[in-house]
């Protein structure tokens, strides 16, 4: 029988996404074998990430500086601008290293049965990022679900008063995945078969 502490840890590690009570006990118990070569690390990890983490208030990611290394990254290209729904997306695309451009991550989508509305995201902030100049492009890269797509929908009819080329993914990204469980080899090709709107 583990102790309260080590029951609440599992418990704890349980509630992480991929982690059920079966896999969260074994991560415990590997922690705990390896406490000074896996638990002490953890442990630092989490909390200099705990202590540092901000949003970037250019893009919306999620760094410990603020604005975040993709937004100071002078490699990328600033005429280029991906439109994500959440920084799990924003992620994904930047780990495939195919999109030259910097993001924007709205904070979800817009969803009618979960009360979220375009207020909610941060529409009205890409739109002053685009009335400061200097976007060529805007890649719409929602995920390829309905709200996804009203997401997209909506963004297009927003953003149709810029001189912009206004393109979204092509649908290679399959109808219900979502962004940061696609394989590199999918998002490529969704990348590269990106279109007009409209």
């Amino acid at each position: 029988m583990a102790s309260t502490e080590i029951e609440a840890l599992t418990q704890a590690l349980s509630r992480l996404p991929g982690l059920g009570p079966r896999s969260a006990r074994r991560a415990v118990l590997h922690l705990i074998k390896k406490r000074e070569a896996a638990m002490a690390p953890l442990l630092r990890a989490l909390e200099a990430v705990n202590e540092r983490l901000v949003t970037c208030q250019v893009c919306g990611n999620v760094d410990t500086v603020d604005p975040c290394g993709i937004c100071t990254d002078m490699r990328r290209d600033p005429r280029a601008l991906c439109v994500v729904e959440d920084v799990a997306d924003l992620w994904a695309l930047d780990k495939s290293r195919l999109f030259p451009g910097r993001f924007h991550v709205l904070g979800g989508r817009l969803s009618a049965l979960e009360g979220i509305r375009p207020e909610d995201l941060t529409i009205d902030a890409l739109v002053t990022r685009l009335e400061q100049g200097g976007v060529d492009e805007v890649v719409l890269a929602m995920n390829a679900t309905l709200e996804g797509q009203t997401t997209a929908h909506y963004l297009a009819e927003r953003l149709e008063r810029f001189p912009i080329r206004l393109t979204q993914l092509a649908h290679g990204v399959p109808v219900g995945g979502e962004l940061d469980y696609l394989d590199e080899g999918t998002l490529a090709q969704a990348l590269r078969a990106r279109r007009p709107v409209g």
